[in-house]
């Protein structure tokens, strides 16, 4: 369905909005930014597309698994690279990030496509990679939600001393109020594509394991169920406290936080409880 795009289409549209990120410096129009975040958001779209075309000749056992040769591994690079470009532009649409990222971007698909008559990687070789990438972001991804929590437990406990003008025991002085908001804010971000990227990446390894002998997951696990939901209120919640302002201020994030920790836990015990294991 979408095999009429190319790579030249993503990397035009990040083109487009690289020109747009330079031209910052030499003049100030309130028109760039949408025009700018749409080609990034189009050629992100494109991106994905593209990867989805070769992924799905992996379903129908044509083609090999996604990052299994230099090719595919550049171009998912530079796509994780431009969702984050793109999410940070809309956090932070002062800031001329595109002018710094933007180039490795367009940097990653040039080496991709000097790479691309490469031999692919073995077999054996290809799922180890998707096994080591989904490991260790979801174990990042974890101790993300973990400090998140624990940040957020310290902002309620601190708000709560201030609003009641409670003076700091001694021996147990936190952070002040804005570093903890922050940290949170962060937290969140960080755990949500952490988690995001080892949950697409069990998703494959569960994809491609028939093929190859690998014993897959059921589609309905409940470990498979319960990440998917983990991850999905973690979108959730990135989006809410992203888009909505008065989710960034006072209490909101760190109930976030608090949260996703919560459902990180229902995570875990469907994990214990079951026979599920990361490889």
């Amino acid at each position: 369905m979408f095999s009429g795009i190319s790579i030249t289409c993503f990397a035009a549209s990040y083109t487009v909005s690289l020109v747009l990120e330079v031209s910052r410096l030499f003049f100030r129009t309130a028109v760039r930014f949408p025009i700018l975040v749409g080609f990034a958001i189009a050629g992100l779209l494109a991106h994905a597309l593209y990867l989805s075309t070769r992924a799905e000749g992996v379903v129908s056992g044509h083609g090999i698994p996604p990052l299994s040769s230099w090719y595919d591994f550049c171009l998912v690079a530079s796509w994780v690279l431009a969702m984050a470009y793109v999410l940070l532009t809309i956090r932070r649409p002062q800031n001329a990030l595109g002018i710094f990222l933007l180039p490795l971007v367009l940097l990653l698909i040039g080496v991709a496509v000097l790479l691309k008559d490469e031999p692919p990687f073995e077999t054996q070789t290809a799922l180890y990679i998707w096994r080591l990438l989904h490991s260790f972001a979801l174990m990042a991804g974890t101790t993300a939600v973990a400090l998140g929590f624990s940040t957020g437990l310290m902002y309620l406990i601190q708000s709560y001393r201030l609003k009641h003008k409670l003076p700091p025991r001694q021996g147990f002085r936190l952070p002040s109020l804005e570093w903890l908001q922050n940290f949170n804010r962060q937290s969140l971000l960080v755990s949500t594509c952490l988690l995001g990227v080892g949950f697409l990446a069990g998703v494959i390894l569960n994809v491609i394991g028939p093929r190859t002998a690998e014993v897959t997951v059921s589609w309905f696990d409940p470990v498979v169920l319960s990440s998917g939901s983990l991850f999905v209120w973690l979108v959730a919640a990135t989006l809410f406290e992203s888009f909505y302002k008065p989710a960034r201020q006072g209490k909101k994030v760190a109930y976030l936080t608090m949260a996703s920790f919560v459902f990180l836990g229902l995570a875990l015990f469907f994990v214990l409880l079951g026979k599920h294991a990361l490889g």
